[in-house]
């Protein structure tokens, strides 16, 4: 695909298939040199150089050796270059500012554009100093590969001088007026193959970068060899870009920063500051919406980063500052963290979300210059300070040759931390003192103390009663929101006796949910995605201290300013609540807050079609509602009853969640779903993961009351008390769920979005769902009503059910195999379990055809690789001589690496016997290997896995086993198990 020929210099191919422009993520080299003298040298921007060719193997470049994913260098603007080369003259530096633009290859696009720009500076009442052809040299050495060739931009300095009556201030917001103007003016007007892009505009920094590979970007660009090219500051980057296509525009650094790592949440990340901008002002900012959007369209998650970075910065906060607001560090479990810290932190919490996920970022204004790690510290950063006042370093040891009798000082970054210069005060700031002084810019624990809103407090005003249940339209409901025997046995029961999720075996052999000929919840027809690059899984239990369920749910406040009303917010320990703390957050005596429910139901009378009107109804109705002044809002479906159906949880907090996004509201609200539907850990993920602010299911209490009933709860606890080991269960179980994707807090994890659709139309993602990936399309609307009907007839059908006990909920063997016809599928049947065996003890080639036959089946029930077909009409018969013959084929075949532990001694080495007399290899697992299955049996027969594992922490792993692998598979971190 990289050896395609792409004219424009942004161009990637649309959205099809199993690509989306939109996932676009980072996975890099970054390095860095600084002067604490701040002392401009042409020797700061060759050494920034050589540390770049020390990245390269931190970079990719595509087919072409000569097409890099990217490489750049941002450093302070070289006056004197500047001055030398320049045909008119420049005001004093610091009175003038300079960027390079990138401009599609047409004469008449360039004259256009550069007309654009130019009325843009006029009208921000600039003056327009003139323009620069950037010199390029795409012809040196081998050149230029000939995708980068083929995409190449035509590139020209900008400069524009600052009027007099512009005061330092607020040089930053007038040169990202007129930066946000022009490109916006240009998106709106101009397709995508024709829009210009602007690397940089400001009066103190300046980036080179383009579709380069590391060794490349000194030779393209002229200016960085010219010997007055001067700068105090350089940071360099060396791009991989991770199943994503590389461009000149999407090459690091950025404005104001480059990133290694991946930001996991960036979905949500975006969708709320898109949100936020309803909200925001600043007097820096007058007629805020001409700036917005504020995060550039297709972009990768390192620039989505970088364009909120640069708003809190036009907003008034430092560059640091900023950072740290959008990286915190683990603070909420910090056992020796200050107390005025943790205030600051948690006032900052009440304002942004986390840009979760494992990130180094660099970062430099030309004022400061620093880098911070994530939370986690789960990308590495070294530096060295130098006898010289210098500061070098990047992504690991070694980036620059230092002779040992230079170095004064080293050291590396800590989760969380940050290392500062101020270039004024020409000095490394250490991470306690310039965090100490950020603490004490306000009354933050005053302002906490006074402010926040508790659950306690909510619960002392109002003295809450939850609705009286309906004890005799119980199993009703139950069966209505698909509540099955194993619901209750399997899942409820152990969380709420032993506060902790069941145990199980990993994997599901049931069909996806868009193959079951059984309606199934909305939840079961998604999968939460796998980091892609990287991203070792967090320990949620011995890393709990970087972990958090709390959150500040309700109205925001403007992002650009602080107050005490910033933190006049409900302050939720947990997003599951129970029926007494909802009938709290709706009679809200604290705060002044309205609140108000809408009906998530639809009549049953409409039919199927009924379900997308009802979902059109409350997105219109919670619009309204929030326009009303209505701050928390309830989507309740507790008027299900024999004439109205629940509309599916999940597909109705997405689409009021992404309706109030779309009108700018969604930050006024906080959403808060009553279901019956949700009662699993994957559904409460999914809920939060699409919006919800927090979730009561209540129908689950309902079934707590029952095991209660029945005795297989102890009928001497109150009902409370299983409902909060329930519910501690539950968090327990999400925070593991967030710590597989790489993301440590809830805050983070709401409304990003980390899961995929299998088996939903598009009509549905678009009106419910927006941005998730649906790759196989799938269910329309009538469809998904039609299931919700079938559902609820289930449990309210004309009979009378009064009668009915517990044990008829319908047990349709979900997770353990049932033979009655209306039964769940499974690709593992008895029968064909039954043929193995047989064939495996008899050596008896019809019986293990029944056996294969039974399977094929199975996987044709439950699997899409089971839809899939041999075309054999399109393709060329060949003679049977040019196939391999069965046995050459097999001596490929691997076995999975099951450990010892997890399958019997007999399983483990038939395994190996078998795959050892075939040529093939099996594997260990993670648990080791004897010492005496290394050599031969008397009958010539092997145990030896030729494959070994080798996983941190495991025992077993000694030289002799190391010695007996013919290959090695190393872990690089426990719990990656994407089966669970």
């Amino acid at each position: 695909a990289r050896a395609l020929a792409m004219p424009h210099f942004d161009a990637h191919p649309p959205k099809q298939g199993l690509y989306d422009p939109a996932l676009e993520k980072d996975a890099c080299g970054v390095g860095f040199i600084a002067d604490l003298n701040h002392k401009p040298t042409h020797a700061t921007v060759k050494d920034a150089l050589d540390i770049l060719r020390h990245l390269t193997h931190r970079g990719a470049c595509g087919c072409e050796e000569e097409t890099g994913d990217g490489a750049g260098m941002l450093l302070a603007i070289p006056d004197k270059l500047y001055r030398k080369v320049c045909d008119f003259e420049l005001p004093a530096f610091g009175k003038y500012s300079a960027g390079i633009i990138f401009f599609p290859k047409d004469e008449k696009l360039i004259a256009e554009h550069k007309k654009l720009i130019e009325e843009c500076v006029k009208s921000a009442g600039q003056k327009m100093l003139g323009w620069r052809k950037v010199p390029v040299r795409p012809d040196f050495g081998k050149g230029l590969g000939a995708t980068a060739m083929a995409c190449e931009p035509y590139m020209e300095q900008l400069f524009v001088g600052l009027d007099d009556s512009v005061t330092a201030e607020k040089v930053d917001p007038v040169l990202f007026l007129i930066r946000k103007k022009a490109q916006i003016h240009c998106d709106t007007k101009y397709p995508s193959d024709e829009r210009f892009y602007i690397c940089s505009l400001s009066s103190r920094v300046i980036t080179y970068k383009g579709m380069l590979t590391a060794h490349q970007l000194g030779d393209y660009f002229a200016d960085l060899n010219d010997p007055d090219c001067e700068s105090y500051v350089a940071l360099v980057h060396s791009r991989f870009a991770t199943n994503t296509f590389p461009g000149w525009k999407r090459a690091h650094p950025y404005r104001y920063m480059c990133h290694n790592g991946e930001i996991n949440t960036v979905q949500g990340n975006r969708n709320w500051q898109a949100a936020r901008e309803g909200v925001m002002s600043s007097h820096l900012m007058p007629n805020f919406e001409q700036f917005c959007p504020i995060v550039e369209g297709e972009g990768s998650d390192s620039m989505s980063f970088d364009n909120v970075l640069e708003l809190l910065i036009m907003g008034g906060r430092t560059l640091p500052e900023a950072c740290l607001m959008m990286m915190p560090e683990a603070w909420q479990n910090s056992e020796v963290m200050d107390s005025d810290r943790k205030a600051y932190y948690k006032f900052n919490s009440a304002l942004m979300e986390p840009w979760d996920g494992p990130a180094l970022v660099a970062f430099t204004d030309g004022l400061y210059f620093g880098a911070t790690l994530d939370r986690n510290g789960l990308r590495p950063c070294r530096y060295y300070v130098t006898k010289d006042n210098r500061v070098i370093g990047g992504s690991e040891v070694g980036v620059m040759d230092v002779p040992s009798s230079q170095v004064v000082a080293k050291g590396r970054l800590e989760p969380g931390k940050m290392f500062l210069i101020d270039f004024a005060k020409g000095r490394m700031i250490s991470d306690g003192e310039y965090k100490a002084g950020l603490v004490a810019k306000q009354p933050y624990q005053k302002w906490i103390d006074e402010k926040v809103i508790t659950m306690k407090m909510l619960l002392d005003a109002s003295k809450p009663q939850p609705p009286v249940a309906d004890k005799a339209n119980d199993t009703r409901l139950l069966r209505a929101f698909g509540y099955t025997t194993e619901t209750l046995d399997l899942l409820l029961l152990p969380m709420a006796r032993d506060a902790m999720e069941g145990l199980g075996s990993m994997g599901n052999d049931v069909p996806l949910a868009c193959l079951s000929a059984r309606s199934r919840t909305m939840f079961d027809y998604f999968k939460q995605l796998f980091a892609q690059v990287t991203n070792p899984p967090i320990d949620p239990i011995r890393e709990h201290i970087v972990m958090s369920l709390t959150c500040f749910v309700g109205p925001e406040r403007n992002v650009l300013s602080e107050s005490p009303d910033h933190v006049s917010r409900l302050y939720l320990e947990h997003p599951v609540i129970s029926d007494r703390e909802l009938e709290g957050i709706k009679t809200f005596g604290v705060g002044g807050y309205k609140s108000a429910s809408l009906d998530a139901t639809f009549p049953l009378s409409e039919g199927p079609s009924g379900l997308k009107s009802a979902i059109e109804r409350i997105t219109k109705e919670a619009s309204d509602a929030v326009a009303s002044g209505v701050a928390y809002l309830v989507l309740s479906d507790r008027a299900t009853s024999m004439e109205r159906v629940p509309l599916p949880a999940l597909l109705v907090m997405g689409a009021v969640h992404h309706h109030l996004i779309a009108k700018r509201q969604r930050t006024s609200v906080a959403l808060i779903s009553e279901s019956g539907e949700p009662r699993e850990v994957h559904h409460f993920c999914l809920m939060c993961g699409f919006g919800a602010d927090a979730v009561n299911p209540y129908m689950a209490f309902v079934a707590l009351d029952r095991l209660i009933q029945n005795g297989q709860l102890d009928k001497k606890v109150e009902l409370e008390a299983y409902s909060q080991k329930y519910i501690k269960a539950a968090g327990k179980g999400m925070l593991k769920v967030f710590a597989k994707m790489g993301v440590s807090t809830l805050q983070s994890y709401k409304g990003a979005q980390v899961f995929e659709c299998v088996g939903l139309g598009q009509e549905v993602i678009d009106l419910c769902l927006k941005g998730t990936a649906s790759r196989i399309s799938g269910l329309t609307f009538n469809d998904v009503g039609t299931d919700a009907i079938r559902q609820h007839s289930s449990g309210f059908f004309p009979r009378d059910l009064n009668c009915i006990s517990l044990e008829l909920l319908e047990n349709p063997g979900e997770y353990h195999y049932r033979a009655n016809p209306n039964a769940e599928a499974h690709i593992n049947q008895p029968q064909a379990i039954a043929a193995l065996q047989d064939a495996s003890r008899t050596n008896n080639k019809a019986t293990y055809n029944t056996f294969s036959k039974h399977h094929r089946e199975a996987t044709e029930q439950c699997t899409l690789r089971g839809q899939l077909e041999f075309a054999y009409d399109k393709g060329t018969p060949i003679s049977i001589d040019e196939v391999e013959p069965a046995s050459e084929i097999v001596k490929r075949f691997r076995t999975g690496a099951m450990s010892y532990g997890s399958i019997s001694m007999e399983s483990h080495s038939a395994l190996a016997v078998a795959m050892n007399s075939l040529g093939a290899k099996s594997n260990t697992g993670e648990g080791g290997e004897a010492p005496e299955r290394f050599a031969s049996k008397p009958d010539g027969s092997s145990q030896r896995s030729s494959i070994k594992q080798v996983a941190s922490g495991r025992f077993g792993v000694t030289i002799n086993y190391l010695t007996n692998a013919d290959e090695l598979q190393i872990k690089m971190a426990q719990g990656a198990k994407p089966g669970e």
